[in-house]
């Protein structure tokens, strides 16, 4: 039977380490063994950005960033961090030509900040006879290029806080721009303001592992993994809203959907994973979500006002908090009606859990 190079160094490797052999003591099996680990390029272009989601990939903890780029993010693949502008060392010219030369390999695009497309100048990136190049110039001809492409942020992903109210930029995310301009490249959208570390690694493991297909994203492209669950359905304070009980100001007890929360509308994983090394996230700092990870983030005519709720189910996560029947409970038909679905469907639930309980005794008894 014939066996691949990679498969012979592997039974080698797994070989020598039974035996107690240091089989790197040898530097032509070193040799062999860096060449079988496959190297994959990435271009992370900022364009209309804050570089918060940088900032918030440089915190990861479970990888380390180090980690992330000096070892192997999966078994025989390493990531070459080969442009990214606010942690490189290069800088002009000696930089621009590390994406030149990253770009004629087979590479990852990572797209950081809304794409400018009123006034290009906006955001220029490097020179070329002595004029400016445009942002929209470098993420479309690398985007063409690109074997994927990550839309890392709710400005990348769907143009953000740069593309709400009277912004004269003309942002917007990049499946969008793509779409103008007829790039087919498949784009991944992690939208957050920030995003958490863990997303983009946890894409980008997953996509090296087992390629683009092993990704299942929703309607707006997000990967389901990471934003399926409602934010609402696992909230800490849902109990709060099950029982009718809301802030009326920032500070005071209770449920903060009145105070603009988008928890109800909002979907990604945050509750299972608070952000700065699992310290916190919005609501639990008794702050509204604000759904940063939404098409219709910031929301210009309801950043602080309640979003109507589509749905309401039981939470998936933290059992409902029951009245208490001393405190003043807020009834305004409104809110009256939320809580009562919420509630309605906690004890259609426990009616139907009930009713096959009963039948399944009287099966027995029969």
């Amino acid at each position: 039977m014939a066996i691949s190079r990679r498969r012979f160094l592997k039974f080698s490797a797994g070989t020598a380490a039974a035996l107690g052999v240091n089989i790197f003591d040898n530097p032509l099996l070193s040799k062999a063994f860096a060449s079988a680990i496959k190297e994959t390029p990435v271009i992370w272009f900022a364009s209309g950005a804050c570089s918060g989601c940088s900032v918030s990939l440089l915190n990861a903890l479970s990888p380390r960033i180090q980690d992330v780029l000096l070892d192997q993010v999966v078994p025989g693949h390493h990531v070459n961090l080969a442009f990214h502008p606010t942690v490189m060392a290069a800088a002009g010219d000696q930089a621009m030509n590390a994406m030149y030369e990253a770009e004629e390999k087979s590479f990852i695009l990572v797209v950081e900040g809304s794409v400018i497309t009123e006034d290009p100048r906006m955001c220029e990136v490097g020179e070329s006879h002595g004029h400016g190049i445009e942002g929209t110039t470098h993420i479309e001809r690398l985007g063409n290029k690109a074997q994927a492409v990550i839309a890392v942020g709710s400005c990348a992903a769907f143009g953000g806080v740069p593309a709400g109210g009277s912004n004269p930029s003309g942002s917007m995310g990049v499946a969008e721009f793509f779409k103008k301009k007829g790039v087919a490249t498949p784009v991944i959208n992690l939208p957050g303001c920030a995003i958490h570390p863990d997303w983009f690694i946890s894409t980008l493991a997953t996509y090296l592992l087992a390629g683009p297909e092993a990704i299942e994203v929703d309607t707006h492209g997000r990967p389901k993994a990471i934003y399926s669950k409602l934010i609402h359905d696992n909230c800490p304070l849902r109990g709060h809203f099950d029982a009718g009980r809301f802030a009326e100001k920032f500070g005071d007890p209770g449920c903060v959907y009145k105070l603009g929360c988008k928890g109800p509308i909002t979907r990604a994983n945050c509750p299972e994973k608070p952000f700065n090394s699992g310290t916190n996230w919005c609501i639990g700092n008794n702050h509204p979500c604000n759904g940063c990870a939404e098409p219709g983030y910031p929301f210009d005519d309801s950043m602080w006002a309640p979003e109507p709720i589509h749905e309401a189910t039981p939470p998936a996560t933290y059992p409902p908090i029951y009245t208490d029947r001393k405190q003043d409970l807020d009834w305004t038909p409104g809110y009256t009606a939320l809580a009562g679905l919420a509630a309605g469907a906690v004890g259609m639930k426990a009616l139907g859990k009930g009713k096959d309980d009963s039948e399944r005794d009287q099966d027995k008894k029969e």
